[in-house]
């Protein structure tokens, strides 16, 4: 048996999205900057998928700029953002548990000169707003807040976090990294005080490389590629019409359906939640330890996002034993971000949340889609029941 629970790395695209974008490749694949009718064609699916996104979002459609993904978006957003806004300030304040595609773009901008300030989280994940604010500055130009963390699932109040800021300076720019929320829950910028958000279309059941940045009307913005002038001087180059085609289907399908995926998920959550407990020396992050008894479950995994669990393993001297062991039965997880898999270091989200030394370099994340199966989650904990002796028993103290 196969079970694939790692759909916060990616998912696998739909059957729609699959015709969707064979369709384009095929058949109306002319480029959509050209004046001829395939030109014309192409530029209907671009037009398409701005509109059925601008609906799910209630802004504008030319509020919405494509991209290749989440960590161009974000890229765009805060470098772009930055150096637009550069006269005003060059104080910039994020979160300590922040992907890789907004701490390294930050990093860049402190190499010409920004000051970031970083504010500290709670043992849950979720931004301490007082402390955030307490950091906005009179020359503070941008805070960059993420919706949903990806590796622990933890869900800020982005509301509140923007009501704090502009209360204290109504022209810092909010950027909210919205890649692990679009598709599992309705996040209308406007109704969150939201000026930039991004999103990737491939954990949505969508194609790898497509992508989109909200800009609220009037934030100024630099581009940072140039060339065409495609996405009105916003984005150069010729756009991947098949992906944005499939972005808005994946999209759309998500939205269509979102409460009846998101309670699937929430069900699926809560089983491999209570069946994690069950096994001897393991700790499910924000949640608990094996053996406590948790009255409210349902209720603390109701306030967190519905696709990702975070569980540390006791007795391991690495998390990439486990993964590679249940590999090889068919189970896939992550043992973190996947792009932070790629630096190998302590993660930054479980330090800032206070985890134990145990359990910092033995965690795996699991997470689901809206395809995803209670048999794929017996599966997995079936296997872990079954591995976990084993390699405890050989792993060197």
């Amino acid at each position: 048996m196969i079970a694939y629970l790692d759909n916060a790395a990616t998912t696998k695209a739909s059957e729609n999205v699959y015709n969707k974008m064979s369709s384009v490749f095929l058949t109306d694949f002319g480029n959509p900057s050209s004046m001829h009718k395939l030109g014309m064609d192409a530029e209907m699916y671009i037009k398409e998928s701005k509109d059925v996104i601008s609906k799910i979002l209630k802004c504008e459609a030319s509020e919405i700029v494509f991209t290749s993904g989440g960590t161009e978006s974000n890229n765009m957003a805060l470098i772009g953002s930055a150096l637009a806004n550069n006269r005003k300030g060059k104080h910039i304040i994020t979160t300590k548990m922040e992907h890789a595609s907004v701490y390294n773009p930050l990093l860049f901008l402190e190499s010409l000169g920004y000051e970031i300030s970083f504010a500290p989280v709670d043992k849950e994940g979720h931004v301490i707003i007082d402390s955030l604010r307490d950091l906005v500055r009179d020359d503070t130009i941008l805070v960059s807040v993420m919706f949903v963390n990806n590796e622990i699932g933890s869900v800020n109040d982005i509301a509140a976090v923007s009501k704090a800021i502009k209360a204290k300076n109504p022209n810092v720019i909010f950027h909210v990294d919205a890649i692990q929320a679009f598709g599992k829950m309705n996040v209308v910028p406007k109704n969150f005080g939201i000026d930039l958000m991004s999103v990737s279309g491939h954990k949505i059941l969508g194609p790898k490389g497509s992508g989109f940045l909200y800009i609220k009307k009037g934030i100024k913005v630099k581009p940072i590629i140039h060339g065409g002038g495609q996405e009105k001087g916003m984005r150069s180059g010729t756009e991947n019409v098949p992906a944005i085609a499939g972005l808005g289907t994946a999209a759309k399908d998500a939205y269509d359906d979102l409460d009846a995926n998101r309670e699937h998920m929430y069900e699926l959550k809560e089983r491999l939640i209570r069946g994690l407990l069950e096994i001897d020396g393991l700790q499910v992050h924000t949640f608990g330890k094996s053996g406590e008894e948790i009255a409210d479950l349902r209720e603390k995994i109701l306030k967190t996002a519905p696709h990702v669990v975070s569980c540390g393993f006791e007795g391991l001297s690495r998390s990439e034993v486990l993964l590679h062991a249940l590999e090889e039965k068919g189970v896939y997880v992550s043992s973190g971000s996947a792009c932070s898999s790629n630096h190998p270091d302590i993660s930054g989200t479980l330090t800032a949340i206070g985890t134990e030394n145990r359990y910092l370099n033995s965690t795996l994340r699991f997470s689901f889609a809206a395809t995803t199966t209670a048999e794929e989650i017996d599966y997995a904990l079936e296997c872990l029941k079954e591995l976990l002796p084993v390699l405890r028993k050989y792993t060197k103290h």
